[in-house]
């Protein structure tokens, strides 16, 4: 996953980051809440831990923003020191998924975030998912169309198979390089433009078709799905 993380506290961000690294994910750090809005314009987060009393803006106001500017926001969690009930309801109910009171345990901070995550995230439960014409099977990473093979390498699947996961949510190159090239952030742009080229041939991505990805100009790109007309 892509986390985003934000306290102006160096201590609580430094352990924390550490926390999120030495469970598998990557992660961005920021000290105020005006950086964190910076982001989220230009980057795709899976989930993003707000410190509630940073300057610049609040993590309650990040949530807010979020909430009126993002299509599909991340899952924010609060990190507060606040433990009274009404602060806590009135962070959840101004869009927050879920609360850190800190300080916490490092195994509850990984739980919290995974949880997050599952919240927002499409079901990856079954192997075989349809959508349209195309068949995407998790275990033997392969996509068929009306029951035809398609030839992909490992990438390419990899790939097709976040953007089938996100249709209409705008992701970023830069959560595209970090979801399917494992963060390597060297690789040049025209890697992954190479790769969507080919994905779009390949899968035969077409509004008489129901997908097509389109180009989030100076973002990343976005699948979108059309509706039968039946």
């Amino acid at each position: 996953m892509r986390i985003a993380l934000a306290d102006d506290e160096k201590d609580i961000l430094e352990h924390v980051s550490f926390v999120v690294r030495n469970a598998g994910h990557d992660v961005d750090c920021f000290s105020n809440g005006v950086d964190v809005v910076n982001a989220l314009q230009r980057e795709t987060y899976d989930v993003a831990l707000l410190d509630w009393n940073m300057p610049g803006k609040t993590g309650l106001e990040v949530v807010a923003w979020a909430a009126e500017n993002l299509d599909v926001p991340p899952a924010i969690i609060l990190l507060t020191s606040r433990q009274d009930k009404d602060d806590i309801v009135r962070g959840l109910e101004a869009g927050a998924t879920d609360y850190i009171v800190k300080p916490e345990s490092d195994a509850v901070i990984r739980a919290r975030i995974e949880a997050a995550a599952r919240r927002n995230a499409n079901p990856e439960g079954e192997r075989t998912v349809w959508r349209g014409r195309y068949r995407i099977d998790r275990l033997d990473r392969a996509i068929t169309i009306d029951g035809v093979p398609v030839q992909l390498t490992a990438k390419e699947f990899e790939l097709a198979k976040l953007f089938f996961e996100n249709l209409d949510r705008p992701l970023s190159r830069g959560y595209l390089f970090s979801r399917v090239w494992g963060g390597q952030a060297e690789l040049e742009t025209r890697t992954i433009d190479m790769h969507v080229s080919r994905l779009r041939s390949k899968l035969q991505l077409a509004p008489e078709n129901g997908f097509v990805i389109r180009t989030v100009f100076g973002f990343g790109y976005r699948m979108d799905q059309y509706a039968d007309d039946e």
